[in-house]
């Protein structure tokens, strides 16, 4: 089977790196901020960050809930302490708790939106508290795959990933040294609650968003299974409003002046 192809490392960093520094000039800020979770995107997020605008203006904030893993927080602070960054925690249990007492009902999805949305809101108001932007922690795949929450982390002010599918990110991990703990770690994370990107769904992705074949061409040329290509096209499909601005009413001049 084709594999995604493999970038070239080094020179994607380096691009990325300056496209942080143009933007954040071009801004007028001088501050990174992004939710340093533990986990290898934004691990990498926090290379980029420091390595774009030094330690001192790179913030790491560690978000948890109470249920949040301990070796997810032993890693983001690994991380923080590695990379000698600035880096907060603040505590989101009593909020979510504290509003989810009005509804006892609320299954986990619905509390795990609240819970990123309450993170995404903390980490604007830092950003703009430290004179900064708010910088995304999410790839490619998980973007068009819909892995995310709207206005939670599908909400930045840059993001220096979203062009990467996982397996990228993954090379990127690897010349960037992030520890192998980390990359292990997410990898058995997301075949644990069934969302795990495999190459080959990256390569469904890859032909439908970057070569732009439709379901049953990559079945016809490709020769991959119908079954998980037609899946993967839907989820695409089925998650373009998270990648859009909403909607505004247009309205016509006859309607609005008339």
């Amino acid at each position: 089977m084709e594999n995604v192809p493999r970038i070239n490392a080094e020179k994607v960093v380096d691009y990325i790196v300056s496209f942080l520094k143009d933007e954040l000039q071009k801004l007028n800020v001088r501050a990174a901020v992004f939710e340093l979770s533990g986990e290898v995107d934004s691990s990498i997020v926090a290379n980029l960050c420091k390595m774009a605008v030094g330690r001192d203006n790179t913030y790491g904030i560690i978000l948890p809930y109470k249920d949040t893993p301990k070796d997810a927080l032993d890693n983001a602070f690994q991380t923080g302490r590695t990379l000698g960054i600035r880096y907060l925690r603040f505590n989101i249990t009593s909020q979510i708790d504290y509003y989810f007492r009005n509804f006892p009902q609320a299954d986990r999805e619905r509390k795990e939106n609240k819970m990123a949305r309450e993170r995404m809101s903390i980490l604007y108001d830092l950003a703009s508290h430290f004179s900064g932007v708010v910088i995304g922690t999410i790839n490619k795949s998980k973007l068009y795959l819909g892995y995310g929450t709207s206005h939670g982390n599908f909400a930045f002010d840059l993001n220096p990933i979203g062009d990467l599918y996982k397996t990228q990110i993954y090379q990127i991990a690897e010349y960037l040294k992030i520890p192998q703990e980390i990359v292990e770690r997410e990898k058995k994370l997301e075949k644990e609650i069934g969302k795990e990107i495999t190459d080959e769904i990256d390569l469904i992705l890859h032909y439908h968003i970057d070569r732009g074949l439709d379901a049953d061409e990559i079945i016809k040329t490709k020769g991959m299974d119908a079954e998980k290509v037609k899946e993967i096209v839907q989820k695409v499909k089925s998650t373009e409003f998270m990648r859009k601005l909403p909607p505004v009413a247009k309205i016509p001049d006859e309607v609005k002046y008339g």
